[in-house]
């Protein structure tokens, strides 16, 4: 039906309610005739000027290098027209980095770091296919070796300030290992053994002289694109107002040192449901909690308002 409606309209016939009507379409005029405006493609891609002060965590990426450079080029180009992925990053740093920040700060971590989280998982509790949970993409055996419980009642990979704290920890350590921020962010990724082992058969000091696999090769540098992206927003064509972005919702902590047979329950005594409870402590994994330790877990509850 759709095939004869186009082949009659375009012979000037339209179909309405299973009559055929004549359609009058206006010719050009002499006046008009070869000054139809033309059809304007709003929309361009342009090759990307490569920035000149480029750094991770204050160590230069030396660019001037046309390996280095090529590697680079590749991140932000991919980077900045994932246009939906990369609005998405200015929405949710808005809400996440406030919770990070200080802890990178307290810990004596480069607040660049924070990229590290957003390249690891979007700033999402995402699961990898290796079983890596969290902003922060722990693994189960890495969050237990660091004081985090885990188990099917209790995930504590999926609480972002517990989580910032196991990653500021593993951050310190390697760059007392290596002497180096760069090489500490390419050992979240490739592990310190992995690293020391490629440097040492390498016979080189600097991640930029490796020779890695895909993802470890690429890491610093998407690392690298996203910060350089998401602090400027106009430069790589990202418009949006602040009201656009998401906001974290003002919470306080209750604090539970005893069994919590429901957890619907417990969240209607504060005036909210469990999906939003959920919402806010993602690391409580059923709807109870055993605690037959007794142990003191802090339990966010969003201000009275904020949903409706």
């Amino acid at each position: 039906m759709q095939i004869l409606k186009n082949i009659l309209a375009g012979i000037g016939l339209i179909c309405v309610s299973g009559l055929l009507i004549f359609a009058t379409q206006k010719a050009p005029s002499d006046d008009t005739l070869g000054k139809e405006q033309p059809i304007i493609n709003d929309y361009n891609v342009y090759a990307l000027e490569m920035p000149d002060d480029l750094n991770f965590a204050g160590e230069v990426v030396p660019v001037d290098n046309p390996d280095i450079y090529e590697r680079m080029d590749r991140e932000l180009l991919v980077n900045t027209y994932w246009q939906s992925n990369g609005l998405l990053m200015f929405k949710r740093a808005q809400k996440y980095f406030p919770i990070i920040e200080p802890i990178l700060e307290k810990n004596g971590v480069p607040s660049d770091f924070k990229y590290l989280a957003v390249i690891e998982s979007g700033l999402t509790n995402a699961v990898s296919p290796a079983g890596a949970r969290g902003f922060w993409q722990i693994m189960k055996a890495t969050g237990r070796e660091n004081g985090l419980e885990v188990n099917t009642n209790v995930d504590e990979r999926y609480n972002l300030e517990l989580a910032t704290e196991v990653a500021c920890k593993y951050l310190k350590e390697a760059k007392e290992k290596f002497g180096s921020w760069t090489l500490a962010a390419a050992s979240y990724n490739a592990g310190k053994a992995g690293i020391s082992r490629r440097l040492e058969e390498q016979d080189v000091k600097d991640y930029y002289d490796l020779l890695l696999g895909e993802e470890t090769g690429r890491y610093l540098f998407r690392i690298v694109a996203l910060k350089e992206i998401l602090n400027h927003p106009d430069k790589y064509g990202f418009n949006f107002n602040n009201s656009d972005l998401y906001k974290s919702i003002p919470t306080y902590k209750v604090e539970v040192d005893t069994a919590v047979t429901d957890f619907t329950q417990f969240a209607e005594r504060f005036g909210i449901n469990y999906k939003i409870l959920k919402i806010h402590n993602p690391w409580l994994r059923e709807r109870h909690l055993n605690n037959k330790s007794r142990k003191l877990y802090k339990i966010e509850i969003p201000k009275e308002g904020y949903y409706k």
